[in-house]
This record gives structure tokens, C-alpha cells and sequence, in this order.
């Protein structure tokens, strides 16, 4: 990993000159933590960190290996990550990927890549609904070049919250993502998205939704983190009528034993266990956060810290360090921003 992340684009690698001589000396390693300049932003697994850097270099050979191999095993969960960050790199860098179109532009991978940095270049558009609803063929033509891919239908989901589609739309998109499968956590995350801000401010129909499809998923599946997510948007949104203590409580422990399923300083689970050191944080659960932020070691992720500060990196050192350094003298636990955070609307 050490020669991959020396490759990496800036972008994805952690930026280290504003941290404090300070923060970088502290005794971490007596928590079992790792050291604040051995903490990485967004670190790709070993799968998607060869394609990202061959991208680099100008070479989309192994990012067209990389998907057609999820499309072919069917690796969903995986698909779904990938495409969400070789769309992410083309859009900075898009040399790479237009090669590999000019030279299969009706590849299933390629579509589906096409298709979700067409969604994420109109997001971020003044224009945004006028220029999603032109990309829409983009996304048929990348949902019918593989029926089996639930993928599309998660970019579709998005497009339809940017669209600020109807609920019977809505209702047909999720009815053929769940075909596809039933369990797809990227469909799980689009549609809870959607279903927020169709019911902003009434977060415990959000609950209930995540906690619908957390007890019908397998012990194992992503979607078992879904409640936490549901926790994350309410902790930080401040308004809505309250939700009991007692069920932010469960969906964190739901979300810790799915973390509990997958190997300590692992990259792949990385995000769901930043969410829920977050939440943990949130509820004043110290032991339980150290527990977390041991489990993520090196593997800040950029959600959910860059939806409370505009430095993410920055922000989970510094909450990994009130954590570290034990419980401090604070107000009683009660939802609304905290520490001072700067909360965007939604978990988008």
C-alpha cells in the first residue's frame, strides 16, 4: 500500500502541512492509535488503488478490468464504490477516461462510469435540475446495458432527488433496484436520501425506513448501518421533532456489530465506522468511539466530516483527539450541531 499511496493523486492523499508539531507528537500510540501524520484521507483498497494510479498516468487498462470484474461476479457493493470514484477522478482528470470510451463507448462499465459523472458534474451546477434532466438517457442507456446491475439504479435515485422527482416515480426506481438487490446498500443510502428531503424535518419516518431494511438484511450486509446514517442526518440537522435517546442508541449498536464483522484497519469499512465514531461521539459514548477509532486506524474518510467542516481531515483529528484525551466537561447530550461543527443540510 505504501508504494500505491505514493502514486495516488494529491487529491487522495492527506494533506499533512497544516497539522501542529503538537497534534503529531501526541501519545496516540499508548491509546492504540495511530499517529496524526500516519492518518490518510479516502485511501482506495488494494483493487482500486492500481487503477487509480494507472488512471494517473494517463492508462484506463486497469480501471476497465477492475469494473468489468465486479459487473461479471456481480460484486455490487463493490461496483457501486468504484464507479463513484473513478467518476470522481475522471472529472478532475478526464484524459484517461475518454480514451477508454473513444475506444468502447458501449461498454456496460463504461456507461455506468459515464452515467455517474454526468449525475455528479450537473450536482454541482447552479443549473442543477435543468442539466439532470438532460443526462437522463445516460442513465437508461447505462440501467439497460446490463438488467442485472442494481447500480444505475442508485445513480438513478440520485437523479431523482436532484430532480426533485414524485413519489411514484420515486416508488418505480426503488421497486427495480430492489429487484435487482434487495439489499443493495448504495440503493439503501439514495433512497433514504430522497425520502429525507421529501420528509425534512419528520426524521422518524427516516428511522423507521432504515430500520425496515436493517432488520430485513442479513446480519452481514452493509445495510445494517443504515440506522447510523439515519442518526448522523438527525444529530446534525437540529430541527424535527425529537427522536427518543434510546433509538439513536440502537442504531449505533446495530452499526457496531456490523463493524465488529469486518477486519480492524481495513479501508473497505472505514466510512461506515467514521459515521458511527461520529454518532458515538454525539451520544458522549467514549469508550465505545475509542473502540471505533481504533478499529479505523489510519482510514479518516471524507463523509462524514466534510458535511461539518470545509478541512474533514482536519476535523476527525481533532475529535479523535477530544476522544483520546477523555471525557471533558460538556453540556448534556442534545441534538443540534455540536462542537461548535458547521452542519450542512442532509447527508447528501
Amino acid at each position: 500500500m505504501g508504494d500505491i499511496m505514493a502514486l495516488l493523486p494529491p487529491f487522495i492523499r492527506a494533506s499533512r502541512a497544516s497539522r501542529t508539531a503538537r497534534n503529531a507528537a501526541a501519545p496516540h500510540s499508548a491509546a492504540g492509535l495511530p499517529a496524526d501524520d500516519e492518518v490518510l484521507l479516502d485511501v482506495p483498497d488494494d483493487r482500486l488503488g492500481p487503477a487509480l494510479v494507472a488512471a494517473g498516468l494517463g492508462a484506463y487498462a486497469p480501471a476497465a478490468q477492475l469494473m468489468a470484474h465486479t459487473r461479471e461476479r456481480a460484486e455490487w457493493e463493490y461496483r457501486d464504490r468504484y464507479v463513484t470514484r473513478l467518476a470522481s477522478f475522471a472529472h478532475s482528470r478526464s484524459e484517461w477516461f475518454e480514451e477508454w470510451c473513444a475506444a468502447a463507448p458501449r461498454d456496460p462499465d463504461v456507461l455506468l462510469v459515464a452515467a455517474q459523472l454526468a449525475v455528479e458534474r450537473a450536482w454541482r451546477s447552479p443549473a442543477r435540475a435543468e442539466l439532470l434532466r438532460e443526462v437522463s438517457p445516460l442513465i437508461t442507456a447505462a440501467a439497460q446495458s446490463d438488467v442485472r446491475d442494481p447500480v444505475p439504479w442508485r445513480i438513478a435515485l440520485d437523479h431523482a432527488r436532484g430532480t426533485r422527482a414524485g413519489h411514484k416515480y420515486f416508488g418505480e426506481l426503488w421497486s427495480a433496484a430492489v429487484r435487482r438487490a434487495p439489499h443493495h446498500y448504495g440503493c439503501h443510502v439514495a433512497a433514504k436520501r430522497y425520502l429525507a428531503e421529501s420528509w425534512h424535518g419528520s426524521h422518524r419516518e427516516c428511522f423507521d425506513f432504515a430500520d425496515r431494511a436493517a432488520q430485513d438484511a442479513p446480519a452481514g450486509s452493509l445495510v445494517q448501518a443504515l440506522p447510523t446514517r439515519a442518526a448522523f442526518a438527525y444529530l446534525t440537522d437540529g430541527c424535527g421533532p425529537e427522536v427518543p435517546r434510546e433509538r439513536l442508541d440502537a442504531a449505533a449498536d446495530r452499526a457496531i456489530a456490523l463493524s465488529a464483522r469486518f477486519p480492524s484497519v481495513d479501508p473497505w469499512p472505514a466510512e461506515i465506522r467514521n459515521v458511527l465514531a461520529y454518532v458515538l461521539v454525539r451520544l458522549d459514548r467514549h469508550d465505545d468511539a475509542l473502540a471505533q477509532l481504533r478499529l479505523i486506524g489510519p482510514y479518516a474518510t471524507s463523509f462524514p466530516w466534510d458535511r461539518l467542516s470545509d478541512d474533514p481531515l482536519g476535523h476527525f483529528l481533532a475529535v479523535r483527539e477530544e476522544v483520546r484525551s477523555g471525557p471533558s466537561e460538556r453540556p448534556p447530550w442534545r441534538p443540534g450541531t455540536g462542537h461548535g461543527e458547521r452542519a450542512h443540510s442532509t447527508d447528501h
